[in-house]
């Protein structure tokens, strides 16, 4: 599965939250630029976008939010923290190893 991380700066802890949950392709947007968050297309080959709230601004998540409804991708909205990205993944997938 292909996934496209929107948002935060360091993502070592989200990475290997998804490499315990199985095999993705990861592309990471930081959005540190102000300018360069909202000009950015989804790549074609994305299956879902995990956004991290806390570091995003509402125009990109609403630019972005719109752009994946056109394209049919679902998307994740989470905080960074680790358990809230296992959870909210878990429950995309539908995995047991989450009850929240």
């Amino acid at each position: 599965m292909s996934v496209l991380i929107i948002g935060g700066d360091k993502i070592d802890t989200i990475r290997t939250i998804l490499d315990s949950l199985g095999k993705f392709s990861i592309t990471h947007w930081d959005t540190r630029k102000k300018s360069s968050a909202c000009r950015k297309e989804i790549p074609q080959d994305t299956d879902y976008i995990l956004m991290l709230t806390d570091f995003l601004n509402h125009n990109a998540m609403y630019k972005y939010r719109k752009e994946a409804k056109k394209k049919d991708i679902p998307v994740i909205c989470t905080k960074r923290s680790a358990s809230s990205v296992y959870c909210e993944v878990c429950k995309f997938l539908k995995c047991q190893s989450c009850e929240g």
